[in-house]
């Protein structure tokens, strides 16, 4: 059988080992396993043998029949159209998608528990659980001033340090290398006196307010403390807050002005006010240093150890309202009546006032100094329930309404975390030598993160820093 002949370029009158040399090249082509894809390419090349053999027309000879299938798709000598498969676009539309593919929308019940996980709920009844010792501490408090007449609050703070100092401040004096006592004192030991004599005069303060102002203005005026924390916690601690944080604040002090509004709707007692400037002043100052407190609690715990804070505070703490109580206290201690009652209040307040100074710093390396401030507005609540029973309080539904609320913002506040934005200017005085230190890079790229401060770990789309 006569094989197919294809019209190529050639040059009439050249030799005939030119032509043999061109036939060569063909067949060879021929022969090469060849995929649809480079049939173009194969033509191609046969082209340019043909140009190299001559300028004129010519034929060859393809030594093999043109049958599909034996390169892939036939021979490029006998090139067809048809033999090219047809390339189609597939576009995925919403008939072609499996119906196992598509996702129903979350109901509203897995909504629910996106918000209210476990870390959520567990920071909720942290907070509450330090709400009820400030109510255990205010209830103690009350019944030794207007029962006993036993106005002594720096004594019952100074029983309180040297718990701590008992507790945690022998602790370290145990311990041994760097976290080691003296170790501590000798690298910073006129910081953490600093502390101390802010921690104690907040509480001093706060309590002495009560005597010049009124109750409804201590207690709108104590919430000052939530945003000397946020300012603080920016511009120190370098956290950044998110609109729903900033939501959530204002929901839990609105919460708070709807209980002092039910306060004067009732007629509940609001003290004397002899000099009600001079009381609101105090509780200012007194809410400026209890955030100045918190904020440092929250870096030290954070960075350092509970332990640590506990200690250093327990022994300045008792040093220095010890010299306040030889000073200020000594007559008010002479006219206490002594007996096993006021006594038994007495450790009362401070087995209450020592669980809350060695449980918040729990909850405050849980969540943020800010949260907890949030948290322990509920305790004006619990203590305004307990005078339902103790001292016949007039009950009113905007109190339910106030609990409530609070509640919902601490929900707003705590259901996203906030982030953290190092800056290589941050200062690290606090920190133990011997720790692991983290470089901070100074150029490239800013690493994203998540952050600390919340109850759980988001990933943020904004370009966040590491914390070192």
């Amino acid at each position: 059988m006569e094989s197919s002949l294809l019209p190529l370029p050639g040059r009439m009158g050249s030799s005939a080992r030119a032509e043999q040399v061109f036939a060569a090249q063909t067949q060879t082509l021929c022969q090469q396993p060849l995929s649809p894809s480079s049939l173009s390419q194969s033509a191609a090349r046969i082209e340019e043998a043909a140009a190299r053999q001559g300028g004129g027309r010519g034929r060859t000879r393809c030594n093999r029949p043109p049958i599909i299938g034996a390169h892939g798709a036939g021979c490029p000598l006998h090139f067809n159209p048809a033999m090219i498969p047809e390339q189609r676009n597939h576009v995925a539309t919403i008939e072609n998608i499996p119906a196992e593919a598509i996702t129903a929308s979350p109901t509203l019940l897995q909504r629910i528990r996106k918000v209210f996980t476990r870390e959520l709920l567990l920071s909720l009844a942290l907070g509450q659980v330090l709400s009820l010792l400030i109510c255990g501490i205010g209830l103690t408090s009350k019944y030794l001033v207007e029962d006993f007449h036993a106005n002594t609050p720096v004594f019952q703070s100074f029983l309180n340090y040297i718990l701590l100092f008992l507790v945690y401040t022998t602790t370290l004096a145990v311990r041994q290398g760097e976290e080691n006592l003296l170790a501590i004192l000798k690298r910073r030991w006129w910081k953490y006196m600093i502390l101390g004599v802010i921690d104690i005069e907040a509480n001093y303060l706060v309590i002495k307010a009560y005597q010049y102002t009124t109750l409804t203005s201590v207690q709108l005026l104590d919430c000052f403390v939530i945003p000397v924390v946020l300012l603080l916690s920016w511009f120190f601690l370098l956290v950044r807050y998110k609109a729903l944080h900033f939501i959530g604040v204002g929901v839990c002090l609105l919460g708070m002005g709807c209980m002092v509004g039910a306060d004067v709707l009732v007629g509940r007692h609001q003290g004397t006010g002899d000099n009600k400037l001079l009381g609101d002043l105090l509780v200012l100052a007194g809410a400026t240093l209890y955030g100045i407190s918190n904020v440092c609690e929250e870096f030290i715990v954070k960075n350092l150890s509970r332990v640590e804070f506990l200690g250093m505070i327990g022994l300045f703490g008792s040093f220095f309202s010890g010299i306040q109580l030889a000073i200020m206290e000594h007559k008010e201690l002479l006219k206490v009546p002594w007996d096993w009652q006021i006594g038994l209040l007495y450790v009362g307040f401070s087995a209450c006032m020592f669980g809350l100074y060695s449980f918040m710093p729990v909850v405050i390396k849980r969540s943020s100094a800010t949260a907890v401030n949030l948290s322990l507005l509920t305790a004006d609540i619990y203590s305004l329930f307990c005078g339902l029973f103790l001292f016949q309080y007039k009950f009113s539904g905007l109190y339910l309404l106030s609990f409530f609320t609070i509640i919902l913002g601490l929900i707003f506040y705590s259901s996203t975390s906030t982030y953290v934005a190092q800056d290589p200017r941050v200062y690290k005085q606090f920190r133990n030598p011997a720790g692991p230190v983290v470089e901070i890079p100074t150029t490239g790229q800013v690493e994203p993160s998540v952050t600390y401060s919340s109850l759980g770990q988001e990933t943020e789309e904004e370009a966040h820093v590491r914390v070192s």
